[in-house]
């Protein structure tokens, strides 16, 4: 049995959030290890200590935008955004006619 950050109980297929990057996903797998609590999460496929992330209500997972009603993953944006980051200006791209 594990326990996140605010003491409530983990299960498999909750969606959890890692507290110090804000990453999101569901819970595949938990596992106990020398008495420390492991969860294992789809996005990353990275363990993580139970104590370390919260459990999500169905409401933090996904976001809704109003104006055409359009609903997005937290972690999609967070993608969009970095690929976004990464890429390159030139000015030789395209040239001004006239």
């Amino acid at each position: 049995m594990a326990f996140d950050a605010r003491d409530k109980e983990i299960s498999i297929n909750d969606h959890v959030r890692y507290v110090d990057t804000g990453t999101i996903g569901q819970v595949l797998d938990i596992k106990t290890e020398d008495e420390v609590d492991w969860i294992l999460i789809d996005k990353t496929n990275l363990w993580y200590k139970s104590k370390l992330v919260e459990i999500l209500d169905e409401k933090d997972i996904k976001v809704k935008f109003t104006p055409s009603g359009r609903e997005l993953d937290i972690e999609e944006l967070k993608e969009k955004a970095a690929s976004m980051e990464n890429m390159e200006m030139d000015s030789s791209v395209a040239e001004g006619g006239g």
